[in-house]
């Protein structure tokens, strides 16, 4: 069901974010302490301002209502992803190439389940690259928990 509802509001938010000007990063819909929430991550190339996720959540506010298909009372959240945004996308992994980032496996890796590094990017396989103390990492995209932006200080 949860996976459904994501799916649902990607369909919706994908031409909406368009029209609007805006990209879709993610869509969440998770529960924390008791409660429903509903995200949607949504960016530019210049960032995202308030104004833009106002305009936003009223449109898809107003969609959700008239569809109906979350049974469930739930907050909906509209934000951007913020300067450690994770990678999901392919067009993620192209665009932030040379970045440094933050990756935590499901299980470790030679001895390590979590490390920072520069993304090389995408190889032909589709599997993630990252360099590492100099060293090429090489990931299956299933092997990942999370990879995401991290700045450094």
């Amino acid at each position: 069901m949860k996976k459904n509802i994501v799916s649902s509001v990607e369909e919706i938010s994908i031409p909406l974010a368009q029209d609007l000007g805006l990209e879709l990063i993610d869509v969440e819909y998770v529960k924390e302490a008791g409660e429903f929430f509903l995200r949607v991550y949504l960016d530019t190339d210049e960032g995202i301002t308030l104004d833009e996720c106002e305009a936003f959540s009223r449109k898809i506010s107003d969609i959700l209502d008239e569809k109906d298909f979350i049974k469930d009372n739930y907050y909906l959240e509209v934000s951007s992803p913020g300067l450690e945004r994770p990678l999901k996308k392919d067009k993620d992994f192209e665009r932030y190439k040379g970045h440094h980032v933050f990756v935590k496996l499901y299980k470790a890796k030679d001895g390590i389940k979590q490390f920072e590094g520069e993304l090389i990017g995408l190889n032909e396989d589709g599997q993630v690259e990252v360099m590492v103390d100099d060293e090429k990492i090489v990931l299956d995209r299933k092997e990942i928990a999370i990879i995401r932006l991290a700045i450094q200080f």
